[in-house]
């Protein structure tokens, strides 16, 4: 049988962080230092300044921003992310993903390494090759730290410059728009006079290594060519209000020429894309983005000639959200057949099942998927989620590890709370509650939810409880007065 696989093989420019701390797991387990990592754990080029200011960001971020939570698209994005990383020159620097609930061009990166997208980058990227492109932009910037290095003129006032244009990003990362904007480059054209030779600077550095780390990994460099033409083509279109990521990445035609130069000089290692993959991705943004006329999502796929796959596989969508779950199965079951390859297609059946209530075909589903991706985080949410119903304590057992493995993923310490409550883990659950907080940015909140998970230790005797909400009250006071720096 053949093998599974996640997904393949495999605008902000501003620059955040991954955590790399284990943040939960199960009582069995050995206690562990929970105090924020120094910066040599992720990368020896960032300081912990950045570091700490980048968690902080992306923390503000998931409380103020619309998130999209789709799961099997976000481990699309990070496997992208994971294909062209060692090609990008960040040092080994771990990288953390957060997707947006808009329909509108954006990108962007955070200091330490967070790399977000909005919906509608899917949207306007017609093919693979196109959005990679873009991701490998925003990967060059991360790798060039150019943030950090657009402030070293002014050392003794770059921490607060950089929370100040974080906090500008943060309002038109949120949908503040032109003001956000503002109070970025206001900030920055503060400290450096010369900041738009800088950026002109680092927009082709960017290309560069964007563009050669795309040929490393198999992408032809000349999709970030037909990237850059597109956006221009809008950005004419749409005059004196293009989307943000146009107003911080404009498109000349001597950037353009030197993308060309660049790109045809490259040599293609080991060529790779998948659109038939890519274009089913695509069809969820574009029922993300048409969520109360799903048939624009078929129609526009169909006006722009995606995959003939996409097109069943929307199909497929459409009629589960219009109830007709026997349908959207079968088709979804065919293609799974023909492309055995994408295990996103079993776990979108088993994620059918699981919104039509069928608790049991949602586990036998996702469980037969796991037997193959022991690990695939997608499959691992779903089963949890129908586990909530049938077996908590099964459930509490698998998010406690996927919390451990992933720990920073609010969703999954969403759902483990509520497993924890449902199978009598009550000290564990208050505490998976209080990460559920601080991860998406309301720290104060955080504090509170460990006192009374603190209180139910104590009633339980749990002295491992007890030893791990302490750990984690002393790193949450530190995560609020990073936070403090944004107000």
């Amino acid at each position: 049988m053949p093998t599974l696989r996640t997904a393949y093989p495999g605008w902000i420019c501003a620059f955040a962080c991954a955590c790399g701390s284990l943040l939960f797991s199960p009582p069995s387990a050995a206690i562990t230092d929970y105090s924020l990592p120094s910066l040599g754990t992720a990368s020896t080029s960032v300081s912990n300044e950045e570091y700490r200011l980048g968690r902080a960001w992306l923390r503000q971020f998931r409380a103020r921003a619309p998130q999209w939570q789709d799961p099997i698209v976000n481990d699309y994005l990070q496997s992208l992310i994971a294909r062209l990383a060692p090609h990008s020159q960040i040092n080994g620097l771990s990288t953390t993903t957060v997707m947006v609930d808009n329909g509108t061009l954006n990108a962007f990166a955070v200091p330490g390494g967070v790399v977000g997208i909005n919906s509608g980058l899917f949207a306007f990227a017609e093919d693979e090759g196109s959005f990679v492109s873009v991701l490998a932009h925003e990967l060059g910037h991360l790798s060039q730290r150019h943030y950090a290095r657009g402030s070293a003129r002014a050392a003794q006032t770059q921490l607060p410059a950089m929370a100040a244009m974080l906090a500008g990003m943060l309002i038109a990362a949120s949908g503040g728009g032109d003001v956000g904007i503002a109070t970025a480059m206001g900030s920055q054209a503060a400290l450096i006079q010369d900041q738009l030779s800088y950026s002109r600077l680092f927009e082709q550095e960017a290309d560069n290594i964007g563009l050669q780390a795309m040929a490393d990994a198999g992408y032809d460099p000349a999709a970030m060519v037909r990237m850059f033409s597109s956006m221009q083509r809008m950005a004419r279109l749409q005059g004196d209000t293009p989307p943000e990521f146009l107003l911080t990445h404009p498109v000349t035609e001597s950037r353009l020429s030197a993308a060309q130069a660049r790109a045809a000089q490259l040599n293609i290692a080991d060529a790779y894309t998948s659109d038939t993959l890519y274009d089913m991705m695509r069809a969820r943004a574009l029922l993300s983005i048409y969520t109360n006329t799903p048939q624009q999502a078929a129609s526009r796929l169909a006006e722009e000639d995606a995959d003939q796959a996409a097109q069943r596989y929307v199909a497929a969508l459409i009629d589960a959200r219009n109830g007709q779950t026997d349908s959207a199965l079968e088709q979804l079951d065919r293609l799974a057949n023909d492309f055995p390859d994408f295990a996103m297609l079993p776990a979108s059946s088993a994620d059918v099942a699981l919104d039509a209530g069928r608790y049991d075909e949602a586990i036998q589903r996702s469980q037969r998927l796991l037997r193959f991706i022991p690990n695939y985080l997608p499959a691992q949410l779903i089963l949890a989620e129908a586990q909530l119903q049938r077996d908590p304590q099964s459930a509490y057992q698998l998010l406690s590890n996927v919390t451990s493995q992933h720990p920073e993923n609010p969703q999954g310490f969403n759902l483990l709370a509520e497993a924890a409550g449902r199978s009598g883990h009550d000290s564990w659950g208050h505490l998976a509650r209080a990460e559920h907080l601080q991860l998406t940015g309301r720290v104060d909140r955080g504090i509170r939810q460990l006192s009374i998970a603190k209180d139910a230790a104590e009633r339980a005797n749990d002295t491992q409880a007890l030893a791990r909400i302490e750990q984690r009250r002393e790193a949450f006071i530190e995560y609020r007065e990073t936070l403090e720096t944004f107000n």
